[in-house]
């Protein structure tokens, strides 16, 4: 992650989250998976989710779209991608695309400073992501498999799976 985070950076891009969670939990996530870049909390998603048009309506949890969106030193947004719903994730390789083709000069990032952490209780154990995304990829392959028309949704969730499991393992070593 942190030399995807560098390329991101040479490419003119500051890199951060917003969530609805705590600050503690952003600090346990951050500290997890090793992130390089601080998470924002917008806990009734008046700050920023909403006005930016990413609230969910029909997630019970509130929870906000995934989505990238790059704001340019003036402010001026040129890139938006809103995702359908929690699944749906943007894959790096598309977002350093964009970024390369916006042309921005290089910045720099202080990493994030992470304060009192504490997983929420929802939080998902280090040790059983893994199984996890294994278990997700499985379900993502039957699905595919078993639907033609959710095929391309199914290949995306693998592909996700992988990365994520790959990102993770690199992590690990």
């Amino acid at each position: 992650m942190a030399q995807r985070h560098d390329e991101i950076l040479g490419l003119g891009a500051r890199v951060f989250a917003i969530d609805v969670d705590t600050p503690e939990q952003h600090s346990a996530m951050i500290e997890k998976l090793d992130l390089p870049f601080p998470m924002l909390s917008d806990p009734d998603r008046s700050l920023a989710i909403e006005p930016l048009g990413l609230a969910d309506p029909k997630h019970p949890g509130k929870i906000a779209h995934p989505a990238i969106i790059i704001v340019t030193s003036d402010g001026t947004e040129a890139y938006r991608r809103v995702s359908r719903d929690f699944a749906d994730r943007l894959a790096e390789d598309e977002l350093v695309d964009a970024l390369r083709r916006l042309g921005l000069p290089p910045t720099d990032q202080e990493p994030p400073i992470v304060g009192s952490a504490v997983a929420g209780e929802r939080a998902m154990p280090d040790h059983a992501m893994l199984p996890y995304w294994r278990g997700a990829r499985f379900a993502a392959v039957a699905l595919g498999s078993r639907h033609p028309q959710a095929k391309e949704d199914a290949d995306q969730l693998v592909a996700q799976m992988d990365r994520f499991t790959e990102a993770y393992k690199a992590r690990l070593r």
